[in-house]
């Protein structure tokens, strides 16, 4: 809809999703540990510590309940997200124990009457089933005074959320004032001064090449990369699932338990050993992306320490259905600063950029000087267009921002707006419009996102507040998971 909206999207849906997490998880706040080793500590609230065992849990429990993926749960930024969420939950609990909420016992029963699970342990005629919901809390590890507590806290949380996100903006009219400035159009005309044009007016000299190639060395660094040898076991369509399963283990097996050479495992299944040059931790220098040795893991293997330093073969690496590599490195190639022989070319190519840049911007300051003194000279403009908040055309960022911020006052008026790598543009503004008619649909949308923005910003100064409060502190970093690639 607009830019600044969307610019927000993310917080909405961070401060969104404390409401629509399910709270019948059978774990709450009250189950955090409060005797764990100090090394483990990760951030004390009130003093009390969140440790990396509880992230390691919660994180488990959560990928659980999203499908069953516990390669999620090792990814360093999952489990960063989820000790930002304990966090946020252990700085209320604090904001809700320091105010002395209270509970009603209806409103409880209601919010557990709306949980899924409560609701599917009433029978055919109304009554409650209360043994199965007494084995249900068991096969959990709770008891009922436990349950109870810990949904009545979720509540708690959950009023003192609504009551702060409730914000209401003063008056409707802020809200229409606002979606007017974003459907206010202006017209607008381009005028680009581009470095391709001015290529043609410089000429660097044989010293400013070489002196350009001397300071900006790195640009010029060709990537590390090996030459490989590698041998492919491939399933025969027509071969039982077992006999190959049998091979898969040999060829495992042979290629690392005889790591100084495939020929063993090749000679042994009567496959070929086959080579390959340029091998970059991007992939290959030139290849195809459907090579085994194309294959992630395989090229990170190839990488490493006991492929590159000790030439071993790394281990047997499925890299698709019924296909097994093993490779290993042959020769290494260092990471170099290429000749400048050899990047002549484009040292040249990157010296006349920047000297067609300087160039171009010069020429647009040079214009822009004169439209000072002469803003109703439009020589050289392209065609004028209308534009808006809502309807940006071309113009993004800065662009954008810059022409609906000129005083309506002082039309015609021109801004000068850099092109970082390609030159400078000059935006003229002559006319400002209120298109009639707005679309209701439209109005009451942006007035619902505005209300979101204002609510978000009354939860983020809620949350700081507590945050201090709460004397929160940060005792140790997050680190990659013990079990698996933490990212």
């Amino acid at each position: 809809m607009f830019d600044t909206i969307r610019k927000h999207q993310r917080l909405m849906q961070f401060a969104l999703m404390l409401v629509i997490v399910p709270s019948f998880a059978f774990f709450g706040i009250s189950s955090y540990s409060e005797f764990m080793d100090k090394e483990t500590d990760l951030v004390k609230v009130d003093g009390r510590p969140i440790t990396a065992q509880e992230v390691e849990m919660s994180a488990k429990r959560q990928a659980e309940r999203a499908g069953g993926n516990l390669q999620i749960a090792q990814s360093l930024q999952f489990r960063q997200a989820v000790l930002n969420e304990l966090l946020q939950q252990r700085i209320l609990g604090f904001a809700v124990n320091n105010l002395h909420l209270q509970v009603g016992k209806e409103a409880l029963i209601k919010s557990l009457q709306n949980i899924p699970q409560i609701r599917a342990l009433y029978k055919p005629d109304g009554s409650f089933d209360d043994a199965r919901f007494k084995q249900l809390l068991t096969s959990n590890g709770l008891n009922e005074e436990q349950f109870y507590a810990s949904q009545a806290f979720d509540l708690k949380i959950s009023q003192l959320l609504n009551s702060v996100t409730r914000t209401e903006l003063a008056t409707p009219k802020i809200s229409e004032i606002i979606s007017t400035l974003y459907e206010t159009e202006r017209q607008v005309q381009v005028l680009s001064f581009n470095a391709k044009d001015y290529l043609s007016k410089v000429s660097p000299s044989q010293d400013e090449l070489q002196a350009f190639y001397e300071a900006n060395a790195k640009l010029f660094v060709s990537p590390e990369y090996v030459d490989v040898e590698y041998i492919v076991l491939r399933a025969d369509p027509k071969e039982d699932a077992k006999v190959f399963s049998e091979k898969a283990d040999i060829f495992a097996n042979l290629t690392y338990d005889q790591s100084d050479s495939l020929r063993p495992a090749a000679d042994k299944l009567k496959i070929s050993v086959q080579s390959q040059k340029g091998l970059t931790r991007s992939g290959f220098i030139s290849g195809s992306k459907d090579h085994p040795l194309a294959n992630p893991k395989v090229v990170q293997s190839l990488f490493g320490d006991e492929a590159v330093k000790n030439k071993r073969n790394i281990e047997a690496v499925q890299v698709s259905p019924g296909v097994f590599v093993s490779a290993r490195v042959v020769t290494f190639h260092p990471a170099q600063t290429l000749p400048f022989k050899d990047v002549a070319a484009e040292v040249k190519r990157q010296v006349s950029q920047r000297a067609a840049e300087k160039l171009a911007i010069a020429a647009a300051a040079e214009r822009y000087e004169s439209l000072q003194k002469d803003p109703r000279n439009n020589a050289g403009f392209a065609a004028p267009v209308w534009v808006s908040r809502n309807k940006p055309s071309n113009l993004l960022g800065t662009a954008l921002d810059d022409v609906m911020t000129i005083s309506a006052d002082k039309l015609p008026a021109v801004v000068s707006v850099p092109n970082p790598g390609v030159g400078s543009t000059l935006y003229r503004v002559d006319q400002v419009r209120q298109p009639p008619g707005g679309d209701p649909k439209v109005y009451k949308a942006q007035a619902a996102q505005i209300q979101a923005l204002a609510a978000q910003s009354e939860f983020a100064g809620f949350m700081s507040f507590w945050r201090n409060s709460a004397s929160v502190k940060v005792i140790n970093p997050l680190k990659s998971s013990n079990t698996g690639a933490g990212s």
